[in-house]
């Protein structure tokens, strides 16, 4: 195809000196045209007129403020801006230095809470540089929990902490891997969109990164019109790792992309005390701020992780080496409780520099001042609540708490809203069966100690057939002994074989999960699943569930609507051919789907609280909004159910009541975090909201 210069009659430079035509009226049709996901977007905003030039290194030379520009050429187009001052989109990046599990995520989330309570809309992306195509075939033990969203992604827990932190909901495309970019780049280059080229790292691998993002951050998460107008990415990893190294050079060209004033960089670090001097030492960060401005990236901010408020000397050297101006160097010290990360950034004044990075402080719309009240007055809470509550968290892994995550913030938003002190024991699954009573009698003496304790019994969701039996024991001593109960997904199936077995006298009963070839599969396998291939072959993401019943529990909770929907992620159901006989015997299947095929939520109806859900509801708990099952289940371990099934015909909605320590009210409340402890999980112990490590 001839260049855009031999389309230039000899004549045209003095017209365009002129002014008489516009210079894109001279470009070859191809290049006017911008590509489907740009002229979406532009219908979502105003009408600008539209400039097109020439891309240099990813970025446009001299572009136009007053106008939403399009550059074209390899890679694809973006939007460079639309109008001066908060209609461009802005980028907050933030990444970690000198150790992982510093709490990026956590800070990532805090910087959002704090730039949303200026007034500013946000979004989020998460970036994780393994290969994987998505979370969804990863061990809990390797990686924590697998979070699902509403459209069915399996991704990062960190994306969890977005939604709750902000109260949105992400796509399965705000979180990146190195997985999904190889592979749209390859599916490219086999359909041969890049036209005979050599495909490499740079550029195409770094175009294709850069235009993910820009993509993505024009989605709207929130549920209002159009973009968000701060978009920000945290960086999984630490910087120096080999496999984030495409990340660091696209990130680093993505900041010429979007030009001066649109791109802030806040840096994560590690400010360790010497237990010896007690002394405060900076060299970690200084080497990873140098290995930061070697690859190409230089940060506008750094966040110091310290076990206490850094000291101005301290602060003046970090800003004398590592080239940051000391007002834009925050602590992020050890607290009560994740409620007052974003506190500690309003109180160091955080917010205020990234307006400033980001041309946003002298904008009369944004609020200087972030207004959170709410944030105050629930960390207050937190730390002044004294009657507690125990759950027996009965699971295969309980050792590490991060596989649980949602779940644990579920309860923790229940247990606030019951004005309880959170209390979880750890029992593992395994340690209640017969074989552990014989092989380790003193591991199976605690577990049962831990579970006849306890005020209510929680068995969330798993795959496998480890720790089976100790579950299916756990539902069984809690239907007898009228324990509140909750069992979530699989926690559902197996108290669904418990009555089979001990109620009904099926005593063959089982999952055909765990036993293909049972006589009484009370649990079969789904009909769209596969069992060859493991990723994105479950029922995933939102999906409706209609209540049957009525006069019960769970509808009741939900504030007696007629549907509710919630996020799934199984292979198995229950056997809708046995329903009528577990009906018939005194379990009711009071929600379904549309079909009535599929059974979504068990109760046994004189039962003091036996519920279990196919879903996963600890997925939509919101600090604001805690999930009805979860209230529930606190509520009736604490001896309160009757009054919040009677409170707003038994609706958990968000009410403006005093906050205080004391009976119980349904109102809002802010997000929490799970705890590690120093020396590993240990029962009997406050799960507290936070540690100050905001991992």
């Amino acid at each position: 195809m001839p260049s855009s210069k031999a389309l230039l009659p000899l004549s045209i430079p003095s017209r365009l000196a002129s002014g008489s035509i516009a210079p894109h009226s001279l470009l070859p049709p191809h290049l006017l045209k911008p590509p489907p996901s740009l002229r979406a977007a532009r219908s979502r905003r105003h009408h600008l007129p539209v400039s097109v030039c020439a891309r240099g290194r990813g970025r446009p030379a001299a572009p136009d403020r007053g106008l939403r520009t399009w550059c074209g050429g390899g890679g694809g187009g973006f939007v460079q801006s639309e109008i001066p001052g908060r209609g461009e989109m802005k980028y907050v990046l933030v990444t970690g230095g000198v150790v992982s599990g510093l709490g990026k995520g956590v800070t990532a989330s805090s910087i959002g809470v704090v730039l949303k309570a200026c007034g500013l809309r946000i979004t989020s992306i998460k970036i994780d540089p393994y290969l994987n195509t998505d979370a969804g075939t990863m061990s809990p033990f390797e990686h924590g929990e697998v979070f699902v969203l509403d459209d069915g992604g399996e991704v990062d827990l960190d994306l969890g902490n977005y939604e709750r932190f902000l109260d949105i909901k992400l796509t399965r495309d705000n979180n990146i891997t190195t997985g999904k970019i190889y592979q749209s780049v390859i599916d490219k280059e086999r359909k041969g969109e890049y036209l005979g080229k050599t495909v490499q790292v740079v550029p195409h691998i770094t175009n294709a990164i850069q235009d993910w993002i820009e993509r993505v951050a024009m989605v709207p998460v929130d549920g209002k019109e159009g973009p968000a107008d701060v978009c920000v990415i945290e960086l999984g990893g630490t910087i120096g790792d080999i496999e984030s190294m495409p990340f660091i050079e696209a990130l680093g060209q993505f900041s010429y992309r979007v030009g001066p004033g649109n791109f802030c960089l806040v840096h994560v670090s590690l400010v360790p005390v010497m237990s010896v001097v007690g002394e405060q030492k900076t060299k970690p960060t200084q080497h990873s701020v140098r290995g930061l401005r070697g690859l190409g990236l230089t940060p506008n901010i750094l966040a110091c992780r310290s076990t206490k408020e850094l000291e101005d000397n301290v602060k003046e050297k970090l800003s004398q080496f590592c080239h940051v101006p000391a007002a834009n160097i925050v602590t992020l010290y050890d607290v009560s409780n994740i409620w007052r990360i974003p506190l500690l950034l309003r109180d160091q004044k955080a917010h205020e520099a990234i307006l400033k990075v980001l041309n946003l402080d002298k904008l009369e719309s944004i609020a200087l001042e972030p207004k959170l009240d709410e944030w105050v007055a629930r960390a207050a809470i937190f730390d002044g609540l004294q009657d507690t509550v125990r759950i027996a968290m009965v699971g295969k892994y309980t050792g590490l708490s991060d596989s649980y995550l949602s779940v644990l913030k579920a309860l923790l938003h229940a247990s606030v809203d019951c004005r309880r002190k959170l209390v979880v024991d750890w029992v593992a699954s395994t340690d209640l069966e017969d074989s552990t009573a014989i092989e380790a009698p003193d591991a199976y003496k605690a577990a049962w100690d831990l579970l006849k304790g306890a005020d209510g019994v929680l068995v969330p969701g798993g795959f496998g057939d480890r720790g089976v039996q100790g579950k299916i024991l756990a539902a069984k001593y809690a239907r007898e002994k009228n324990v509140p109960y909750l069992g979530i997904c699989l926690g559902m199936q197996i108290a669904v074989v418990e009555f089979a077995r001990h109620v009904m006298n099926l005593t063959d009963a089982n999952s055909t999960e765990f036993d293909p070839n049972t006589k009484t599969p009370c649990v079969i396998f789904m009909p769209e699943g596969s069992k060859t291939h493991m990723g994105g072959t479950m029922r995933l993401g939102s999906r409706r569930t209609f209540f049957k019943v009525t006069d019960c529990k769970s509808a009741k909770l939900y504030g007696n609507v007629a549907y509710v929907d919630e996020r799934h992620r199984h292979r198995y159901e229950v056997n809708p051919d046995m329903v009528p006989e577990f009906e018939n015997a005194g379990l009711q299947f009071v929600g379904k789907d549309d079909t009535g095929r599929r059974m979504e939520i068990i109760e046994i109806p004189n039962h003091r609280y036996f519920i279990g859900a196919q879903f996963h509801p600890e997925f939509k708990s919101r600090p604001s909004k805690p999930s009805p099952l979860f209230v529930g289940l606190i509520a009736a371990a604490s001896g309160q159910l009757d009054r919040v099934l009677q409170d707003c015909n038994g609706h958990v909605v968000p009410a403006k009541h005093l906050l205080s320590n004391g009976a119980y009210t349904s109102t809002v409340h802010q997000n929490g975090h799970s705890k590690k402890l120093a020396h590993g999980l240990s029962n009997g112990t406050y799960y507290a909201n936070g540690n100050g490590v905001h991992a």
